[in-house]
């Protein structure tokens, strides 16, 4: 056999993985092979791919389980590194390590977006003195992600397990994607609980796709299929520009979706009725341009992309339907992240206010939500990219301040006229204030004199008077708000500021 001969043999064999019955395993979990994972996600297939015969000396380890090179989405070049579980469980040895540190370290250099295909068993542990401990092991595949974060866009697909330390590589990227019925992220192990600490737990309850994308918040979108994970990727990843420095690209823009009703009729008078905050979203954005994260977890906020006549803008709206719109520990964190997230990608914020306030009681105290609520002030307070504010029926308390109210330096803050900012709602107002004396009324002289005071306190806090006292810069038809917010944001797309001179704040962790 010729040398030429010997290289295709080889070649041949580390493209088709691990054994056969591996790839049977995965094909009746639904899971597809490394390689056509790659070849969906990517345009053009893998354009180049680096160390392909990392540990070729040993026929049982190709590529030692991990495939990292450089591929286009959209058009766009991206780093990508992809799990092979057909081989050792797509565990990490020695060279896959190295293989994932230098396509993060080649993602730093060319500033290009790096993709995370993650399904793996965890660290090899009769390797774990070469990979593990060392300046080039484990743990320096965390802290390239940390150094990567906020400069070019990081994304993870996760199709299997991702487990013990290997966890963390989902839980530094910006957005991660799970398969349900086959992903899962856990530090340790159904086994090893109950092994360690006497819990008996399945593996969803520990770490499974429906639990962290519902319950822990470590997932951010949950998905029926890999199919389905690659399309949300290429489609997330159309909102963001390549890295830091650069703005995202504009689209064609397309009208929004056509109703019956317009916002003007949607929107309830009664500032207490449940509404559907999709139905305002859905009437401002360019149709089918939503792309929601973390929609299952902490529902009474929503995040989301979107694009507003073929710009894209970051969404982040109170959700009436879910306990009311409140503000939760969750519902803090959640909005926290996305602001970071778009500040660092020059993506605009929209807030769409409609927010009684942060949560009350001893639950939630002792959950910490004063700090939980710092870091969401924090974070809004940090960014520096365009801020709208759109109060579409009331924000009161420290909740007007949480949706980038007037005193947090929004570019504008604009309000329908039934809108009300207060530092509680009328109901709670009058009775914080007067009970006491209602108390002391005779029962039938009761509602009158409560209905009274409500009616005297609606007046105090007219939207209309806020405006004259320049609190809100413009009271808007409803049915103008997609209009207003197109020309406000192509203007603000000049500002350039800096939060404050320092190193960096101390964030509230």
């Amino acid at each position: 056999m010729s040398n030429v001969e010997e290289l295709y043999r080889r070649m041949e064999k580390i493209e088709k993985g691990g054994k056969e019955k591996y790839h049977r395993n995965n094909q009746e979990k639904g899971k597809l092979f490394v390689r056509n994972r790659l070849e969906l996600l990517l345009d053009d297939g893998l354009n180049l791919e680096d160390a392909f015969f990392a540990n070729c000396m040993d026929e049982d380890l190709p590529s030692d389980g991990v495939v990292t090179g450089i591929g286009k989405i959209n058009g766009q070049d991206v780093c990508v590194m992809a799990n092979d579980s057909t081989v050792k469980a797509g565990s990490w040895g020695k060279r896959t390590v190295e293989k994932i540190l230098r396509v993060q370290e080649t993602a730093e250099k060319l500033e290009l977006p790096m993709i995370y295909l993650v399904d793996s068993a965890g660290a090899r542990i009769t390797d774990q003195i070469e990979m593990f401990p060392g300046r080039r092991g484990a743990g320096r595949i965390f802290h390239n992600q940390i150094k990567l974060s906020g400069r070019v866009p990081q994304l993870c697909l996760l199709f299997g397990p991702s487990a013990a330390g290997g966890a963390y590589i989902p839980a530094f990227c910006d957005v991660v994607v799970m398969v349900e019925g086959n992903a899962s992220m856990y530090l340790g192990s159904p086994r090893m609980a109950e092994k360690v600490i006497g819990e008996k737990v399945t593996l969803e309850e520990m770490g499974g796709a429906n639990m962290h994308c519902t319950v822990s918040g470590v997932g951010d979108v949950l998905v029926e299929s890999e199919e389905a994970a690659i399309r949300y990727a290429q489609n997330y990843l159309s909102y963001f520009p390549a890295n830091f420095r650069s703005k995202p690209r504009t689209r064609e823009s397309i009208d929004a979706k056509q109703f019956e009703n317009s916002i003007a009729d949607i929107i309830p008078e009664n500032q207490n009725a449940a509404f559907d905050m999709y139905d305002l979203i859905e009437r401002l954005i360019d149709e089918g341009s939503l792309c929601e994260i973390k929609k299952k977890f902490a529902a009474e906020i929503i995040t989301g992309l979107a694009r507003i006549d073929g710009n894209t803008v970051g969404i982040i709206a109170n959700q009436p339907r879910v306990k009311g719109g409140v503000l939760f520990t969750d519902s803090a964190d959640k909005a926290a992240k996305f602001m970071q997230l778009c500040d660092a990608f020059h993506i605009p914020l929209l807030f769409l206010t409609d927010v009684p306030g942060f949560m009350i009681g001893t639950k939630v105290e002792r959950q910490g939500i004063i700090r939980h609520g710092a870091k969401m002030l924090f974070a809004m307070s940090d960014v520096t990219v365009p801020k709208i504010s759109v109060i579409v029926r009331k924000a009161y308390g420290a909740g007007l301040y949480a949706m980038s109210g007037p005193a947090f330096d929004p570019d504008c803050c604009l309000a329908f006229p039934n809108a009300q900012i207060a530092v509680m709602g009328p109901e709670a107002a009058v009775n914080a204030v007067e009970a006491n004396k209602i108390a002391r009324l005779p029962e039938a002289e009761r509602a009158g004199f409560i209905k009274q005071k409500q009616d005297e306190y609606k007046e105090n806090i007219d939207i209309y008077r806020l405006a004259s006292e320049m609190v809100i810069d413009a009271v808007i038809n409803p049915n103008m708000l997609r209009d207003e917010l197109s020309k406000r944001f192509k203007v603000y797309t000049t500002k350039n500021i800096t939060c404050s001179e320092r190193k960096h704040g101390v964030y509230p962790v």
